[in-house]
């Protein structure tokens, strides 16, 4: 009997546009793959915000557009810095016995990372020490590990071009990849090139693919989908109308701003400081902006700063929204179980041929599981729910346990 072989990719989906249409088809084509596993974030995402629409109908999206198994990673890595995220994902997709793993890049080829890599292997400790010392100079996490990279380059004597560490996609590779070293898998590492949109480039009409950060922008500039279908899959139309029709909003920050402002005012400075991502004293800014700004816009433009991103301060926030501590993330540092979304009928046979095989159990259905990191998942998703609906009978408290993985038949 012929094993099934599978590549991972890595995704959020928010929501799925042509980009990650071209990118499931390519990881496929690629790596001579059977079926295509996604790691995919939940209801908060990478760079601190709530999803457009949930992971249920996400997971929807794309196993009707060339991924075959979906499964979630845990809120701990979803919502953390990318060498975090990328360890959460990597060990999924490790577990599940994914033969490769491909993403997207700006540089569009595997060589000039994996030279990065090298680079920064050899450097040792005196890598991580230039990126401390940027810290404490107020350069931020981001900047600070473009700055000691750069500086390592100076030096190198690795022959061929390496990689641009300043680039977000680039970035983020590199961070799979390392996280693939770190455990020693056998996984191969592939990557495409991002085509057409960069990561935060505006929606132009026009095009067929765009940033899904460019498809929010112009949603929430028009207030209507008719802004973005050309940048979407048919599916991806169906699934958001459908959602239009049975949800209170779209997630973004401004509909959950009032809940997080009565959250951040009721906890106080005190309370703030066990927070995760809450540090150097910024509780006390993030309580005085709440008392004073009405809006998500307002709040934000008082926080901001040169020490802290937009991208920082949106994590304290979700962590804040969601009561996510400094204590639990010291004990979520790995991922302990494949929390399965959905499949398509291809992702059910490979399942059933390498069940022995996969490091990790598959969790189906949450009440059957007990874990810290899965509870937190699902009361993550429980105050995803409360955000969207805005406190109205349309909040689906309780989701997680009355939602069945999505198998597309």
């Amino acid at each position: 009997m012929t094993t099934l072989k599978a590549t991972g990719i890595v995704v959020e989906y928010n929501p799925f546009h042509n980009g990650h249409l071209h990118h499931a088809r390519q990881a496929k084509n690629i790596t001579g793959a059977d079926v295509v596993i996604a790691v995919m974030s939940g209801n908060f995402l990478q760079r601190g915000e709530p999803a457009f629409i949930d992971k249920w109908a996400r997971t929807k999206a794309a196993l009707a557009n060339g991924v075959d198994i979906v499964f979630e990673l845990p809120y701990a890595f979803a919502t953390a810095t990318a060498p975090i995220f990328a360890k959460g994902a990597i060990q999924l997709l490790d577990a599940a016995q994914c033969s490769a793993f491909c993403f997207g890049s700006e540089d569009g080829e595997i060589g000039p990372l994996e030279r990065s890599l090298q680079l920064i292997q050899q450097t040792g400790t005196s890598y991580e020490q230039t990126v401390k010392e940027a810290v404490s100079r107020g350069l931020s996490y981001p900047k600070a590990l473009n700055e000691a990279y750069i500086a390592a380059t100076k030096s190198s004597a690795i022959e061929g071009t390496l990689a641009d560490l300043s680039k977000p996609n680039n970035i983020l590779g590199f961070h799979y990849m390392e996280s693939a070293l770190a455990i020693q898998s056998t996984m191969t590492a592939t990557t495409i090139p991002r085509i057409v949109a960069q990561y935060h480039e505006d929606a132009i009409i026009g095009n067929q693919i765009a940033s899904a950060t460019g498809i929010r922008k112009s949603f929430f500039e028009l207030n209507t989908l008719a802004a973005v279908t050309d940048f979407i899959p048919h599916i991806t139309r169906e699934v958001l109308l459908d959602w239009q029709s049975t949800q209170q909003s779209f997630g973004h920050w401004a509909s959950f701003y009032p809940q997080l402002r009565f959250t951040i005012l009721r906890e106080g400075p005190e309370r703030l400081r066990t927070i995760a991502d809450i540090t150097e004293g910024i509780e006390n800014l993030l309580y005085r902006a709440a008392a004073t700004h009405e809006t998500f816009e307002g709040f934000m433009s008082e926080v901001k700063s040169k020490r802290y991103t937009w991208t920082r301060i949106q994590r304290m926030l979700t962590h804040i929204f969601t009561g996510f501590t400094s204590a639990m993330r010291r004990n979520m540092t790995s991922p302990s179980y494949l929390r399965l979304l959905g499949m398509t009928q291809a992702g059910r046979l490979y399942l059933n041929e390498h069940k022995k095989r996969l490091k990790l159990p598959v969790i189906s259905k949450a009440a059957a599981f007990s874990n810290p990191s899965l509870t937190f998942d699902i009361h993550a998703s429980d105050m995803y729910a409360l955000g969207i609906s805005n406190g109205t009978s349309r909040c689906h408290i309780g989701a997680d346990y009355d939602t069945h993985p999505i198998i597309i038949k």
